[in-house]
């Protein structure tokens, strides 16, 4: 049986009097992808950055393979460099060619030598079809392209646990696609992942389980099928509807 990379426990956050998660428990088995769903303010995005300790917790414990990183002794720079996020935008930094902004982490943060960085940064470019890019300036990328270089860059670190903050939210529709199919690849090679989207069809096909957050807190939790064809609570209802009448379930 796949092993729980990370576990959330009774986890609540606010900020000053308003309450953003409450009472959030759930798990994520190794090589699986879980995607939270919901409205925007549902607070996907708060529960993403709490993951990845960007925001402490008011409540409640953060474990990754069994330790409880939400602990006040432990130190966030070193959780991180077990875990990989991408943002809604790219946070590429612009005075750096792509190959640069690859293998900045692995040379500073996991003090990984530049030649082996290197080599490994451009299997992974090549590997997603960027190769050709990696001496260009971000600025010179469509937003597909920095996106992907985004989610490369997580990957050079080798995460334990891959986080997606709504990464095509930014994008031209056009454009989508191929970050999505970037993020189909990892899943079929076993990565363990965490993404928040608003994209369904991508939900559909990725999710291994689907969370339905409705302000702050897990209303239905479930694979794909059950959730989107036969929810049972009437926000979870709600929300879908308003989703097929706009075209985007």
């Amino acid at each position: 049986m796949s092993q729980a990379v990370l576990q959330l426990e009774k986890v609540r956050k606010s900020f000053g009097s308003e309450v953003v998660l409450e009472d959030i428990s759930f798990k994520v088995l190794e090589h699986k992808a879980t995607v939270f769903i919901g409205a925007s303010g549902s607070g996907k995005s708060t529960l993403l950055r709490c993951i990845n300790l960007l925001d402490q917790i008011d409540d409640g414990q953060i474990l990754l393979d069994g330790q409880d990183i939400s602990a006040a002794d432990v130190n966030p720079d070193e959780v991180r460099k077990k875990l990989g996020m991408v943002f809604q935008s790219f946070n590429l930094f612009p005075h750096m060619t792509v190959l640069e902004n690859v293998i900045l982490a692995p040379t500073k943060v996991q003090k990984v030598a530049k030649e082996k960085a290197i080599d490994e940064a451009l299997e992974l470019l090549n590997k997603f079809g960027l190769r050709e890019k990696a001496d260009q300036y971000p600025d010179r990328l469509s937003g597909g392209q920095q996106q992907r270089v985004a989610i490369i860059r997580s990957l050079s670190r080798h995460p334990r646990l891959l986080l997606l903050d709504e990464i095509t939210s930014a994008l031209d529709p056009v454009l989508v696609n191929e970050v999505l199919s970037t993020v189909r690849d990892l899943k079929s090679e076993g990565m363990t992942m965490v993404l928040a989207t608003h994209e369904m069809g991508f939900a559909k096909q990725v999710a291994d389980e689907l969370c339905y957050l409705h302000q702050g807190r897990i209303l239905e939790w479930g694979s794909p099928k059950k959730i989107l064809e036969n929810p049972k609570k009437v926000e979870t209802k709600e929300f879908l509807r308003r989703l097929h009448q706009a075209g985007r379930l």
